[in-house]
């Protein structure tokens, strides 16, 4: 079990995404680079990024330089988001998440980010 959001929570995701036929599907033919800031975590604010591009995917903590949009959530949306309590769209429309950059592409791959936090959220994670 990986602790939420740690090296060992990564691991585990980019294993299950690599793996998962559906979220394989998702990325074909899309490019998108995603910087995720979440505040008020136990160990202070986090960063971590999702980027796709070729059919490959790439996930891990740190920023990401020159990410297509920016999500930022406090610790407890981002919790409940990966755990599948909270989808991604009704956090945004509640205001849960502010996203910044280019809105038009994010919109236009939201399948993506639904599908990243599908597969997340079946992973065995300490909250």
């Amino acid at each position: 079990m990986a602790k939420f959001l740690s090296e060992d929570h990564f691991n585990a995701a980019r294993g299950a995404l690599t793996s998962d036929p559906g979220f394989q599907n998702a990325i074909a033919n899309v490019d998108l680079s995603v910087q995720f800031d979440v505040s008020d975590t136990p160990d202070g604010d986090i960063s971590y990024y999702l980027k796709v591009g070729d059919g490959a995917v790439e996930t891990d903590t740190g920023p990401l330089e020159g990410a297509d949009v920016t999500v930022a959530s406090d610790y407890e949306t981002s919790q409940a988001i990966s755990k599948g309590e909270l989808n991604v769209q009704m956090a945004f429309m509640t205001g849960k998440i502010k996203v910044g950059g280019n809105m038009a592409k994010i919109m236009m791959h939201q399948g993506v980010i639904n599908d990243y936090a599908r597969v997340l959220s079946g992973l065995d994670v300490e909250y």
